[in-house]
């Protein structure tokens, strides 16, 4: 079993096919943050609720749409927008309470959003108040998050890298190849 900072760093410089040298810049942001989340999802059983502002949803359409397309076990990944279609805007704190109360009670096990955004979006509020996040911040860094320039023109591309990323970083936590410690 291989430890997950140096299975990441050896992926992403094995991957020939595409320059991923920025992911190797954000290591050190990123194996704390994945670790953490995989570790809920796959030794705590907690759902993950994406959500994100209304310019990355085609991520997350992309990533739903990926994730339990391969041959391994399904994985409790949602569309916070489809699973909350009727929730428009949150508005106070009561409002958030309200919807965290009823997560709560849908998901015993647990949850925690996956925010693909910016911080100025009326989405990054629900998840701003939940200390369980995997964050993916666009144009705003934050600790605990990795973060994209707005403006860079390669953003989509990197979005996909880093999802191609965790996809094999899902793979290897689920059959014991990394340490998630």
């Amino acid at each position: 079993m291989q430890e997950l900072l140096n299975w990441t760093i050896d992926t992403i410089r094995e991957d020939i096919s595409t320059d991923l040298s920025w992911l190797e810049e954000k290591k050190f942001d990123w194996t704390p943050l994945v670790a953490k989340t995989l570790k809920k999802v796959i030794e705590k059983n907690y759902s993950v609720l994406v959500i994100t502002d209304d310019r990355q949803q085609w991520f997350a359409n992309y990533v739903l749409d990926k994730l339990n397309s391969k041959h391994r076990p399904y994985l409790p990944f949602y569309d916070f927008n489809k699973f909350c279609s009727s929730i428009k805007d949150i508005k106070s704190q009561e409002d958030i309470d309200l919807v965290i109360d009823m997560l709560n009670i849908s998901f015993p096990s647990g949850f925690l959003f996956w925010y693909i955004g910016g911080i100025e979006h009326k989405n990054f509020a629900l998840q701003r108040f939940y200390d369980e996040s995997f964050l993916w911040l666009v144009d705003k860094g934050q600790h605990g998050a990795i973060s994209f320039h707005e403006d860079d023109k390669y953003l989509d591309i990197k979005l996909v890298q880093l999802y191609s990323l965790l996809d094999k970083t899902i793979d290897a936590a689920m059959f014991g190849n990394i340490e998630l410690d």
